[in-house]
């Protein structure tokens, strides 16, 4: 399996002056990061990305969502769900400029938007109607896509494992699997582990996030979740990423997002360079 690391922990939008960050990423052994595609106005910008990654020697995977009721692909508005695709082509433009193989992220509903009710069969349709032209347009770029189950104070639409994986059969598209991410299915999940083995035939991605979303290892799901997660991904020969994912506080929308309101380590260096030792240990 490879390592990776998102970019979230420093921004949503990746700039040249952050470019910097990619030096120490590889050093400390990553195998790839995860940039953020959220502002798709400058297509050619990722393009600066793609050869900043080249430069250090790094592949990357991509996350983004869906923005706003205007390209939403669950709305009951028609013009809305085509808003919807028109997006997320864009997504998959900047991310093919920035020379990603993977789309992850919960690009179905905005986040945090409820309707009162659990995930609805014409909700479903309305985003498999959005998400199946895309996986065709994904799969021409050479870009998969992996629709990431969020925990249900984030999400409606998607919760657990098992209805990720009957959504992945409703979309019924080679190019379109789901993900497994270590924060949300500890929530979710009665027996996370159980739930990854069960559905692993459909996960393409994996997000290692400790339960306070700080440094991997460092909180109780690491030996109870993260740890077996990854030994079990090992002794299945997965072949995929492990991505990293922590939040901060120095990005306030992000934080207002994720529910970030204290902070969960000293530095950002703590967190991917532990992250990565813990990962590294657990696999050893």
């Amino acid at each position: 399996m490879k390592i990776g690391f998102n970019l979230l922990l420093w921004t949503t939008h990746f700039v040249d002056a952050q470019f910097p960050i990619l030096r120490d990423l590889k050093k400390t052994g990553f195998d790839g990061v995860e940039i953020p595609i959220f502002d798709t106005s400058d297509p050619d910008h990722f393009k600066k990305i793609g050869k900043a990654l080249a430069d250090n020697g790094l592949e990357s995977t991509a996350v983004t969502v869906a923005p706003d009721e205007a390209h939403s692909p669950t709305s009951t508005v028609a013009k809305n769900r085509k808003g919807a695709l028109e997006h997320l082509k864009r997504v998959i433009d900047c991310g093919h400029n920035a020379g990603i193989k993977l789309l992850c992220g919960p690009y179905y509903q905005v986040l945090g938007v409820f309707t009162g009710k659990g995930p609805q069969p014409d909700e479903m349709e309305r985003a498999a109607e959005v998400h199946r032209p895309l996986a065709d347009y994904a799969a021409k770029a050479g870009i998969h896509l992996a629709i990431e189950p969020l925990n249900r104070f984030e999400s409606h639409f998607l919760n657990t494992m098992e209805q990720a994986k009957a959504y992945v059969k409703l979309v019924n598209h080679p190019n379109f699997k789901t993900m497994f991410d270590t924060f949300h299915t500890n929530i979710e999940e009665r027996d996370p582990l159980g739930a990854l083995k069960k559905h692993l035939d459909v996960v393409s991605h994996i997000h290692i996030s400790a339960n306070d979303r700080g440094v991997p290892g460092k909180t109780h799901n690491g030996e109870g979740l993260i740890k077996p997660v990854l030994q079990l991904l090992q002794a299945k020969k997965y072949k995929g990423y492990v991505t990293i994912e922590a939040f901060g506080s120095a990005l306030p929308d992000l934080a207002a997002a994720t529910r970030v309101w204290r902070p969960f380590f000293k530095t950002e260096k703590e967190v991917y360079r532990d992250g990565f030792k813990y990962i590294k240990e657990c696999l050893a």
